[in-house]
């Protein structure tokens, strides 16, 4: 990795490199199915319709020029913001453009006027759980689930602002 850079999403092809992105990793490294990226279709669909780019927004983060990760800053209410689709590319993984992308979100959150933000993950993407624990982040609950061809673990985390 050469040249590092976060810029906020929105030039042609972003939203759907973040699509083909997540289904493509997450079905090469943990075996998830069809669902999951038709999950993080209706999530990108839904943040490229709203409309207070003050209270929600994303990131690419790319690398010499190219995508290499994302992650998105939305409310939940007023007062809550939630962290949605942090993803770095494998190929680009080791030099904290996780942290990055979770720093800016969470500036941004301070910065649009929430109180805390939150965060649903998997108990199987333990290095973006090392980011999260790093960051602040509190694992409040945790339960079983059947979602994306797998039987899983999901977690909520949460952190004051």
């Amino acid at each position: 990795m050469t040249d590092s850079a976060v810029r906020r999403l929105g030039e042609p092809g972003d939203l759907g490199w973040v699509v083909q992105a997540h289904g493509e990793i997450y079905a090469e490294q943990f075996g998830w199915n069809h669902e999951f990226e038709a999950l993080v279709a209706r999530i990108v669909a839904d943040h490229a319709g709203s409309g207070d780019p003050a209270r929600e927004t994303a990131w690419i983060a790319e690398v010499d020029g190219r995508r290499a990760g994302c992650v998105f800053c939305v409310a939940d209410d007023d007062r809550t913001a939630r962290l949605r689709l942090l993803l770095v590319h494998p190929s680009a993984r080791g030099h904290g453009l996780g942290a990055r992308l979770v720093d800016q979100c969470l500036a941004f959150a301070r910065t649009a006027g929430y109180a805390e933000i939150t965060l649903w993950t998997n108990d199987v993407l333990t290095a973006a759980r090392r980011i999260y624990q790093v960051a602040g982040f509190q694992l409040v609950d945790q339960a079983p689930h059947h979602s994306f061809g797998k039987d899983l673990k999901g977690q909520n985390w949460a952190r004051p602002l």
